[in-house]
């Protein structure tokens, strides 16, 4: 009988953890889906990845001959809550020892540091292997500061891992940054792009446990099937990535198009936060990649600060700031999420394909998120929580620790911009300019009033004049309230006229 219990949870599912180099008869591995981890309303899509992604993994522990205990969401004795089920295999197989994976949510991290006290047997927590900076970096790297700078933090870690670096130790063609040169606009985009994979994986079990369990879920049932569930998938996908849209990532990575939601995107985000990819291989993957002349620099060098800067970034933010950063509101937004983020049922092309895109795949790629339905949802004031439930529940990649910081502090800055130097907000001419949404739109984005003017144009200066006194000193902020205090006041006033219309029915736009 084993005597040593280690839980995995559903975003620990990485086959080269050090628990599991070798096969031991007196451990027992355990997974857990319980309704306490399912009680926010998310995607089906979701939710079905998750557990058909930890069923997967269990089975090939199982045939490696590792000794595994599951627990299905709809077992007839499932417990409802993750401690009480740990509790109870704790008491049926007589262990005498608890070993844990640190948790990367906070909640259940706390309840872990807990667990000794509640079990009244030995818990031990064995350290991280998989990100690459610890949860203390950024507070050693900034402290107290007010704004903690992503680009230092980038740096920091390219220098440390010695990534994309000469043999001086300076950055590959001589800068750290190359994101100018990865702007491309609509217009320059390609007229095709790679078919994303299709594993074909079937979730026709995991779909009927999700109902018959009655987990609130919404969006479509047909999962998409470029997400990995296992680690040879994830391997593949990497390496499709890496041969048939690295190259062309950089330039384009910006841009939306209509039905064409995957473009030069990795797809790699869900198998990373799952762990079933290291980060370290998928950096090296890029590295190589130009190292070999595969791929330009600007395409190779976004995409590692994507993984290296910002996600690892992210998770500093999250650890430093929890759990206080998820109930700060600097704007002090308070409209409730409009009901079309649900449905896509909505005049406004943009918002309806962004949140169609998500509704279809529980994908939608980082300008989709940031620039449409984030920054519509920060123009209208909706409250943080809101939108940060909508994120978490909505995207199969979401996991709070990466989620909440990009959403709070980058798309909401309801942080104040600790995370962001100025709140990523537009009118119709940048979703002119970066999508081809707009064609056929029933808003036209050249025109400010009236009842076809695009929703996003006046919205932005209502926006900037509300908050005025709070963003009005920010150097990155300077040139558009000079614009503002520019136009005339009747023009003022027209444009405040019009926002205060599209306010009043904003649930209807």
């Amino acid at each position: 009988m084993p005597t040593v219990l280690r839980v995995v949870l559903g975003d620990q599912l990485d086959p080269h953890h050090s628990w599991f180099s070798r096969v031991e008869s007196d451990v027992l591995y355990a997974f857990f889906e319980v309704h306490s981890e399912q009680t926010a309303r998310q995607h089906v899509q979701r939710a079905a990845l998750f557990f058909a992604a930890m069923r997967a993994f269990a089975a090939e522990l199982r045939e490696a001959g590792h000794v595994v205990h599951y627990q299905r969401i709809t077992d007839a004795d499932a417990a409802q809550d993750l401690i009480e089920a740990i509790r109870r295999v704790v008491l049926e197989f007589e262990i005498r020892r608890v070993e844990l994976q640190p948790a990367d949510a906070y909640a259940i991290d706390r309840a872990f540091r807990s667990l000794e006290s509640h079990l009244g047997i030995p818990v031990s927590i064995c350290p991280d292997e998989h990100f690459l900076a610890t949860r203390e970096l950024g507070t050693e790297l900034f402290g107290d500061s007010r704004h903690w700078l992503m680009e230092r933090f980038y740096r920091q870690m390219r220098t440390t891992h010695k990534v994309l670096l000469t043999a001086e130790g300076k950055p590959e063609g001589g800068r750290w940054n190359y994101d100018a040169d990865n702007r491309d606009t609509a217009a320059k985009a390609p007229r095709s792009f790679p078919e994303p994979l299709n594993f074909g994986n079937d979730y026709t079990e995991v779909l009927a446990d999700i109902h018959a369990a009655k987990l609130p879920v919404f969006g479509s049932e047909a999962v998409a099937r470029f997400h990995p569930i296992t680690r040879p998938q994830a391997l593949r996908a990497l390496e499709h990535f890496m041969v048939h849209a690295l190259p062309h990532f950089g330039q384009t990575q910006d841009v939306m198009l209509t039905g064409q939601p995957t473009q030069h995107h990795s797809l790699l985000s869900f198998a990373l936060n799952v762990k079933l990819l290291n980060p370290r291989e998928v950096i090296a993957a890029a590295e190589q990649a130009y190292r070999e002349g595969k791929a330009p620099l600007n395409a190779v060098e976004g995409f590692i600060r994507q993984i290296l800067g910002w996600r690892e970034y992210m998770r500093c933010v999250y650890w430093a700031k929890m759990p206080d950063y998820a109930t700060t509101n600097f704007f002090a937004a308070s409209r409730p999420l409009p009901a079309y983020y649900w449905t896509g049922d909505t005049s406004m092309s943009c918002v309806r394909e962004a949140v169609t895109d998500s509704l279809e795949h529980a994908y939608a790629h980082h300008i989709q998120r940031l620039m449409v339905t984030g920054n519509f949802a920060t123009l209208i004031g909706v409250a943080p929580a809101e939108i940060n439930a909508w994120y978490l529940g909505i995207y199969a990649d979401a996991l709070e620790w990466v989620q909440l910081p990009n959403t709070h502090g980058m798309s909401q800055w309801a942080d104040g911009g600790l995370v962001a130097t100025k709140p990523y907000v537009s009118g119709g001419a940048y979703l002119k300019k970066m999508s081809n949404y707009c064609r056929g739109c029933h808003y036209d984005p050249e025109v400010r009033y009236g009842p076809r003017a695009c929703p996003f144009n006046s919205l932005y200066w209502s926006f900037l004049a509300q908050h005025e006194g709070a963003l009005a000193r920010n150097p990155r902020m300077a040139q558009m309230y000079a614009t503002w205090r520019k136009m005339s006041p009747e023009v003022q006033q027209a444009l405040l006229a019009q926002a205060q219309q599209y306010l009043d029915r904003v649930d209807e736009l």
